[in-house]
């Protein structure tokens, strides 16, 4: 008897730059990763083929778009984009693109004449390639990424799971949520509430203000009270590390006892080392949105402290399967099974 086509199983493909972390997301989402062709020609031209049957399957396709040593992130967006059109012909019904770092999407506005809008444009081009939907984690900007997109897009947030982190060690002190500029406000405020309904207690929020000065980034005042406090940074990005060191060296002038900083993606191996090495950071708290980039960050390794994603995006994709929403991954982690 044929299989009825609402109870075929999903697809879930995982490219080569993100296999490991690919590999990971699907047993968590109780899934076998699918086989995939992968042949690269010379001059650098590639095949991507799925070896197994997709029609009228929904197929997940995993890909993190931090440049590393196999792959640009211009390579690894285009083998995305790729993979997406090869499915649809192949007669997939839904593709569901997992991003676990959306790069490009910090070029959201302009902000000089003539300016791109890349973000945008990353839209247009996988809405073109055949993608549905999309699911990232911590976008700089989630408001301005929904409106570059036409196809529903899924935040993710690693928020919940810094959250329980830093309540289960720190829950008893007297702490304080620094945001390191005005842009990342909304995203300080959200990890205040969180962490406060972890620990029981009201806690701070400060924010410094950064302004760019003859081509150089300046960071000036820190509005709010840091002194006597165990201060938290929380941000989206750490790329070269300048914008959270100066933000630490702010809070330990203003009397903060630790800075301790929380940041989703890390993209740069030398950013990463730069600010673990800075002596008014005291720990750092990251996830492994990018892979295998943290193994490459030699420095101080004993401050930092790696959160795995695998879990957050194999639940997502349990809860879009079974037709439950993914709200409820926004506020705790782990969720409660609930509609």
């Amino acid at each position: 008897m044929a299989t009825p086509i609402e109870m075929l199983q999903p697809r879930f493909y995982a490219l080569t730059e993100s296999a490991e972390l690919g590999r990971a997301t699907c047993t968590e989402a109780g899934l076998e990763l699918s086989t995939l062709e992968e042949r690269v020609f010379d001059g650098g031209e590639f095949k991507l083929r799925p070896l197994t049957s997709v029609r009228n399957r929904t197929a997940y396709v995993f890909q993190s778009l931090a440049g590393s040593p196999r792959a640009s992130i211009a390579d690894s967006f285009v083998r995305l984009l790729f993979l997406l059109n090869g499915l649809r012909d192949a007669g997939a019904t839904r593709r569901i693109a997992l991003i676990p770092y959306l790069a490009y999407a910090r070029k959201d506005r302009r902000t000089q004449l003539r300016d791109p809008v890349n973000t945008r444009y990353v839209a247009q081009l996988l809405e073109a390639s055949g993608a549905d939907r999309v699911i990232a984690l911590d976008v700089h900007n989630p408001a301005a990424l929904d409106n570059a997109f036409r196809i529903p897009v899924d935040h993710l947030t690693a928020l919940p799971m810094m959250a329980d982190r830093i309540a289960s060690r720190l829950g008893s002190a007297m702490l304080v949520v620094v945001s390191p500029d005005i842009g990342g406000i909304k995203r300080a405020q959200m990890f205040q509430e969180i962490l406060e309904e972890r620990v029981g207690h009201p806690i701070e929020l400060a924010l410094l203000e950064k302004r760019r000065a003859s081509g150089k980034v300046v960071t000036g005042r820190l509005i709010g009270d840091v002194a006597g406090r165990e201060a938290i940074i929380v941000d989206d990005l750490c790329a070269t590390g300048g914008t959270l060191i100066r933000a630490a060296d702010k809070c330990r002038e203003a009397g903060a006892t630790a800075v301790h900083v929380a940041v989703s993606h890390t993209p740069l191996p030398e950013g990463l080392a730069a600010v673990l090495a800075a002596a008014s950071v005291t720990t750092v708290l990251a996830t492994d949105s990018v892979g295998s980039q943290l193994a490459r960050a030699p420095a101080l390794q004993q401050k930092l402290v790696i959160l795995p994603i695998a879990a957050l995006f194999g639940q997502a994709v349990r809860r879009i399967s079974s037709g439950k929403p993914i709200a409820p991954l926004l506020t705790r982690w782990p969720a409660a099974d609930e509609d």
